[in-house]
């Protein structure tokens, strides 16, 4: 395994990052079991949750996929060798968290979120903890992603606040540092220029959707990476299985998300995406790589990463997620990939 420094906490963190948000949903608890033992014993120390997992987010499974990673470090004692994140909910008046309430960035419900999850996680601190989408109202998910359109002020709770409260978790010991997820460059200027101004402490990632289909975060964001040291933790590199390859053709393998959670999905049976995955599938083959060994060995190689967030329902999807840290992609493969991205640009960028 590989690995890097999480922004300038001096936390080394594996290449590969262990997704959890089907647990609960498409898996089991020992299901969920057997990746976690998987995981470390090959390396992976980092893994991803959040409070809303499993997804999708229903009042009966609310929280579970925490539950599953406490009841793992209770099992076994193994916590002091992960390298642990989760988040608080963004602002919701649709999403069922913590007894279904407007979910806000405010300091009550970041110390709520907080306390919840240590112990759904039975654990004393978190390493990472992030703020899972911004306070302030914009498009995400489809609903203008990628774009933006000004709303104007709408109640937004100041970044200051924000900040001020997780800087306390930091001095307690409830987390060792803080990111944010699903940012523009514009919100990140904001918590780098609140840091600065109060003396707060900095946010140390940044957690953007990022894949073959879909590389925007290389617009304005990269930079933040290179000159901030706030590195990217990329989530969806595989598009939600679409540049596996295992929907060629029509096909939908039984309990996919495509065949559980079609919703979820239209973004990528546009022309354009289904072009742009058909290309990369074909390209993979051409050079005897599997499909997901080019798209992720694709977002491992870029200087900008810190670590790649992946998510599999079953060991064998795992080990290859895991060994494609071992996948070199060659100038020629490169060059390929960038004239599909020059003809498909950006076809699922949400």
């Amino acid at each position: 395994m590989k690995y890097k420094k999480l922004g300038d906490s001096g936390i080394d963190v594996s290449l590969i990052c262990l997704g959890t948000m089907t647990w609960g949903e498409q898996n089991t608890q020992d299901q969920a079991f057997e990746q976690m033992d998987y995981a470390l014993d090959h390396g992976v120390n980092f893994w991803d949750a959040a409070e809303m997992y499993p997804v999708p987010v229903r009042a009966e499974t609310f929280g579970d996929t925490e539950r599953c990673i406490g009841n793992w470090f209770e099992q076994n004692g193994r916590r002091d060798e992960v390298i642990l994140a989760s988040k608080i909910t963004g602002r919701s008046d649709r999403v069922w968290v913590r007894n279904g309430n407007e979910t806000r960035i405010n300091s009550a419900q970041i110390l709520e979120a907080v306390e919840g999850s240590l112990r759904r996680l039975k654990t004393d601190y978190i390493d990472l903890y992030q703020i899972h989408w911004p306070d302030r109202k914009m498009g995400l998910w489809g609903e203008g992603a990628g774009s933006y359109v000004h709303k104007g002020n709408q109640d937004e709770t100041p970044i200051l606040e924000a900040m001020e409260v997780l800087s306390e978790l930091v001095e307690c010991g409830k987390i060792r540092t803080a990111g944010v997820s699903n940012e523009t460059p514009w919100g990140i200027s904001q918590y780098l220029k609140v840091s600065e101004q109060h003396g707060l402490p900095r946010i140390v990632s940044i957690q953007n959707s990022y894949s073959l289909l879909n590389r925007i975060y290389e617009g304005g964001l990269s930079e933040y990476s290179y000159r901030e040291d706030i590195g990217l933790l990329a989530y969806s590199p595989l598009a939600m299985g679409t540049l596996s390859g295992k929907y060629e053709n029509g096909h939908v393998p039984e309990a996919s998300r495509l065949a559980l959670f079609p919703e979820f999905m239209e973004r990528y049976k546009t022309s354009e995406a289904q072009s742009a995955i058909d290309a990369y599938v074909e390209l993979a083959r051409e050079h005897s790589m599997t499909p997901t060994q080019l798209a992720l060995a694709f977002v491992n190689s870029r200087p900008f990463m810190t670590s790649n967030i992946i998510g599999a329902t079953t060991i064998e999807q795992l080990s290859e997620n895991i060994n494609s840290v071992y996948i070199k992609i060659s100038e020629e493969v490169e060059q390929a990939i960038e004239s599909i991205h020059r003809r498909c640009k950006n076809p699922a960028a949400v």
